[in-house]
């Protein structure tokens, strides 16, 4: 185990210092209006494409701070992490309502005013780990403004949890596609995330409490109560519904056939393990009893290890059934780097072979197809055979916060593994 988990760790540090580091410390940066250019071809170049996203503007913020928080990339990435600091604020905050506009174009005029709960969740997340990273005020300042119109404006004081789709105004948007009649484990899962975050920043007990009512919320309603895998969506009062596409979208998400929607027994491999991997940050950033939620942690790991992990070509599948074989055999991204850091954190609590080994499908997959080692980003959509179906290096949903994020975390963890194998 010691020898296999040195070479991980070996290929995980060449990947991120050697390729993934030094691509970012070139690209992205807006030199004509500041924040980001987040459109960039297979060899890395900008498209033309100049549209600009709040969740890219605010994962790249979080990216340069939290590797600088790392150690990586010094006074560099911390400049890169300001100048986009200074362009959200001008830009994509909402001077008279609160909040984050949803899209802008190059030049931070508004094209989507919408407010979106998984752009506030990032405003939470991105801001407190500037602030964490660089001292600035601004990081704080924000991150707690975001936080009081999450809870004035959008918390769902009848049902619980939190409305996802609003106007500028914070009126909630028409229901169906537009989804103003619906909530989702995907944004409750990133609202933990960034709870967790701003706690660690302020240790307000209030942000302690507020994280611990989503966890508890999650393992209520959004957690299925037979498999223990995640439910996609619900309508307002929590009734599980089939998961549709939106109009105001935020990855670029695949179509299904049925276009009803996601059949209802159906989950995603990706976001179940994701979630507990930042479950586990969370009860330790909390000072939480990590035994209380480890046989629903471990439901969690053995579904992706038995139905979501390719075990003959490598990898992670998109999404399937709770009980049954993967439905959705396409291999994204973002599965990736996140199963990537969820499946190190099973073998490190639960010590399990199974872990390391489904572990080792993904990180050969990854290493062997999904990079691109002659630039130095993840490709990002394969299907089931591993045949590459997209070939660009950033879009705009798609930048270096899921990649960069996932070696650095790979980083730790391998390390921890391998002293504890010394």
């Amino acid at each position: 185990m010691s020898q296999r988990s040195k070479v991980f760790l070996q290929e995980v540090q060449d990947h991120l210092h050697k390729e993934l580091l030094p691509f970012w410390t070139t690209r992205g940066v807006d030199q004509k209006y500041g924040g980001y250019l987040t459109y960039l071809d297979k060899n890395g170049n900008p498209t033309g494409e100049t549209l600009k996203t709040l969740i890219c503007q605010l994962r790249m913020i979080f990216t340069y701070s939290s590797a600088f928080r790392a150690g990586y990339g010094g006074q560099k990435f911390l400049d890169i992490a300001k100048q986009g600091v200074d362009f959200v604020i001008e830009h994509f905050w909402d001077k008279e309502y609160g909040g984050w506009y949803w899209t802008t174009e190059q030049d931070g005029t508004v094209v989507n005013p919408s407010k979106l709960s998984y752009g506030t969740s990032f405003g939470i997340y991105a801001m407190s780990e500037y602030g964490m990273a660089s001292g600035d005020p601004r990081g704080l300042e924000y991150a707690m403004k975001t936080y009081h119109v999450l809870q004035t404006q959008v918390a769902d004081n009848c049902y619980g949890g939190y409305y996802e789709f609003l106007e500028r105004d914070w009126g909630k948007k028409r229901p169906g596609v537009y989804g103003g009649d619906r909530k989702s484990f995907d944004i409750h899962m990133h609202l933990m995330e960034a709870m967790t975050n701003l706690y660690e920043a302020t240790k307000d007990p209030r942000h302690k409490e507020r994280t611990q009512e989503i966890i508890d919320l999650i393992f209520k309603r959004i957690i299925h109560p037979e498999f223990g895998t995640g439910i996609a969506q619900f309508a307002l009062d929590w009734t599980p519904l089939r998961a549709i596409l939106f109009k105001d979208v935020w990855g670029a998400d695949r179509d299904v056939d049925d276009q009803e929607g996601r059949p209802m027994n159906n989950t995603s491999f990706g976001h179940n393990v994701e979630f507990n991997w930042l479950l586990k940050h969370a009860v330790n950033v909390l000072g939480l009893d990590m035994n209380k939620y480890k046989p629903g942690m471990k439901k969690i790991f053995d579904h992706c290890v038995r139905y979501g992990v390719d075990w003959d070509r490598g990898g992670v599948y998109c999404e399937g059934p709770n009980d049954g074989p993967a439905r959705e055999k396409n291999k994204e991204f973002w599965q990736q780097a996140e199963c990537l850091v969820g499946l190190l954190d099973a073998y490190i609590l639960f010590g399990e072979k199974q872990y390391l080994d489904a572990y080792e499908k993904v990180h050969r997959f990854v290493m062997d197809h999904m990079i691109n080692h002659k630039v130095g980003e993840w490709w990002p959509l394969f299907d089931e055979n591993n045949k590459r179906l997209w070939d660009h290096m950033a879009h705009a949903w798609k930048i270096n916060y899921h990649t960069v994020r996932s070696m650095i975390q790979c980083e730790k963890r391998l390390k921890q593994i391998v002293g504890r194998a010394l």
